[in-house]
Protein backbone atom coordinates (compact mmCIF):
# COMPACT_ATOMS: atom_id res chain seq x y z
CA UNK A 1 0.00 0.00 0.00
CA UNK A 2 2.65 2.32 0.75
CA UNK A 3 4.44 1.89 -3.10
CA UNK A 4 0.58 3.09 -4.42
CA UNK A 5 0.58 5.63 -1.85
CA UNK A 6 3.89 7.00 -3.65
CA UNK A 7 2.59 6.24 -6.87
CA UNK A 8 -0.64 8.49 -6.55
CA UNK A 9 1.40 10.91 -4.67
CA UNK A 10 4.06 10.88 -7.61
CA UNK A 11 0.76 10.71 -10.33
CA UNK A 12 -0.41 14.32 -8.26
CA UNK A 13 2.86 15.89 -8.21
CA UNK A 14 3.60 15.20 -12.15
CA UNK A 15 -0.10 16.93 -12.90
CA UNK A 16 0.94 20.21 -10.45
CA UNK A 17 3.89 20.26 -12.62
CA UNK A 18 2.09 20.69 -15.49
CA UNK A 19 -0.70 23.16 -13.45
CA UNK A 20 2.15 25.06 -12.41
CA UNK A 21 3.53 25.28 -16.22
CA UNK A 22 -0.07 26.70 -17.48
CA UNK A 23 -0.50 29.14 -14.77
CA UNK A 24 3.41 30.39 -14.69
CA UNK A 25 4.35 30.40 -18.00
CA UNK A 26 1.25 29.94 -20.55
CA UNK A 27 -1.60 31.76 -18.69
CA UNK A 28 -1.75 34.27 -21.80
CA UNK A 29 -1.48 31.60 -24.70
CA UNK A 30 -4.33 30.25 -26.55
CA UNK A 31 -3.53 26.86 -24.14
CA UNK A 32 -3.82 28.56 -21.18
CA UNK A 33 -6.75 30.69 -21.88
CA UNK A 34 -8.52 27.65 -23.36
CA UNK A 35 -7.41 25.40 -20.00
CA UNK A 36 -8.98 28.60 -17.18
CA UNK A 37 -11.85 29.79 -19.62
CA UNK A 38 -10.38 33.21 -19.46
CA UNK A 39 -10.24 36.05 -21.96
CA UNK A 40 -6.91 37.94 -23.20
CA UNK A 41 -8.15 40.66 -21.12
CA UNK A 42 -8.67 38.43 -18.10
CA UNK A 43 -5.75 36.93 -18.65
CA UNK A 44 -3.91 40.10 -19.39
CA UNK A 45 -5.22 41.49 -15.84
CA UNK A 46 -4.90 38.33 -13.83
CA UNK A 47 -0.95 36.85 -15.06
CA UNK A 48 0.51 38.16 -12.25
CA UNK A 49 -1.73 36.11 -9.67
CA UNK A 50 -1.52 33.35 -11.88
CA UNK A 51 2.03 33.27 -11.98
CA UNK A 52 2.41 33.74 -8.13
CA UNK A 53 -0.37 30.43 -7.99
CA UNK A 54 1.83 28.14 -10.43
CA UNK A 55 4.62 28.56 -7.81
CA UNK A 56 2.73 27.38 -5.33
CA UNK A 57 1.84 24.02 -7.03
CA UNK A 58 5.47 23.74 -8.04
CA UNK A 59 6.61 23.71 -4.31
CA UNK A 60 3.16 21.57 -3.50
CA UNK A 61 4.80 19.08 -6.35
CA UNK A 62 8.14 19.51 -4.93
CA UNK A 63 7.41 18.94 -1.44
CA UNK A 64 5.41 15.72 -2.42
CA UNK A 65 7.76 14.28 -4.27
CA UNK A 66 10.70 15.09 -1.56
CA UNK A 67 8.29 13.13 0.21
CA UNK A 68 7.87 10.40 -1.68
CA UNK A 69 12.10 10.20 -2.15
CA UNK A 70 12.20 9.74 2.00
CA UNK A 71 9.57 7.41 1.95
CA UNK A 72 11.91 5.01 -0.78
CA UNK A 73 14.74 5.84 1.55
CA UNK A 74 12.51 4.03 4.24
CA UNK A 75 12.67 8.03 6.46
CA UNK A 76 8.96 7.00 7.36
CA UNK A 77 8.02 9.73 9.43
CA UNK A 78 9.19 12.93 7.91
CA UNK A 79 8.31 11.36 4.27
CA UNK A 80 4.80 10.45 5.21
CA UNK A 81 4.57 13.98 6.48
CA UNK A 82 5.59 15.74 3.54
CA UNK A 83 3.54 13.57 1.88
CA UNK A 84 0.62 14.26 3.79
CA UNK A 85 1.12 18.15 3.74
CA UNK A 86 1.83 18.38 -0.12
CA UNK A 87 -1.29 15.69 -1.12
CA UNK A 88 -3.58 16.96 1.62
CA UNK A 89 -3.17 20.66 0.91
CA UNK A 90 -3.45 19.42 -3.18
CA UNK A 91 -6.65 17.98 -1.95
CA UNK A 92 -7.88 20.45 0.07
CA UNK A 93 -7.43 23.08 -2.69
CA UNK A 94 -9.52 20.96 -5.16
CA UNK A 95 -12.31 21.18 -2.45
CA UNK A 96 -11.86 24.34 -2.51
CA UNK A 97 -12.15 24.90 -6.48
CA UNK A 98 -15.78 23.08 -6.83
CA UNK A 99 -16.98 24.66 -4.31
CA UNK A 100 -16.50 27.97 -4.76
CA UNK A 101 -18.00 26.89 -8.54
CA UNK A 102 -19.62 23.65 -9.26
CA UNK A 103 -18.54 24.43 -13.06
CA UNK A 104 -14.56 23.36 -12.08
CA UNK A 105 -15.82 19.90 -11.20
CA UNK A 106 -13.88 18.14 -13.75
CA UNK A 107 -10.78 20.62 -12.86
CA UNK A 108 -11.74 19.86 -9.02
CA UNK A 109 -11.07 15.85 -9.62
CA UNK A 110 -8.33 15.99 -11.60
CA UNK A 111 -6.15 18.61 -9.48
CA UNK A 112 -8.07 16.38 -6.53
CA UNK A 113 -8.86 12.84 -6.82
CA UNK A 114 -4.86 11.19 -7.07
CA UNK A 115 -3.87 12.96 -3.92
CA UNK A 116 -6.81 11.99 -1.54
CA UNK A 117 -6.26 8.75 -3.13
CA UNK A 118 -2.33 9.14 -2.14
CA UNK A 119 -3.61 10.41 1.35
CA UNK A 120 -6.20 7.15 2.08
CA UNK A 121 -3.17 4.74 0.70
CA UNK A 122 -0.83 6.08 3.09
CA UNK A 123 -2.94 6.37 6.00
CA UNK A 124 -3.86 2.84 5.25
CA UNK A 125 -0.38 1.89 4.71
CA UNK A 126 0.84 3.31 8.25
CA UNK A 127 -2.14 2.37 10.49
CA UNK A 128 -2.78 -1.06 8.63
Amino acid sequence: MLVLAQVLAGLAALVHVYIFVLESFAWNTPRGRATFATTPEQAASSADLAYNQGFYNLFLAVMSATGIGLLALGVTGPGAALVYAGAGSMALAAVVLVTRNRAMARAAAVQGVAPLLAVVALTVALVG
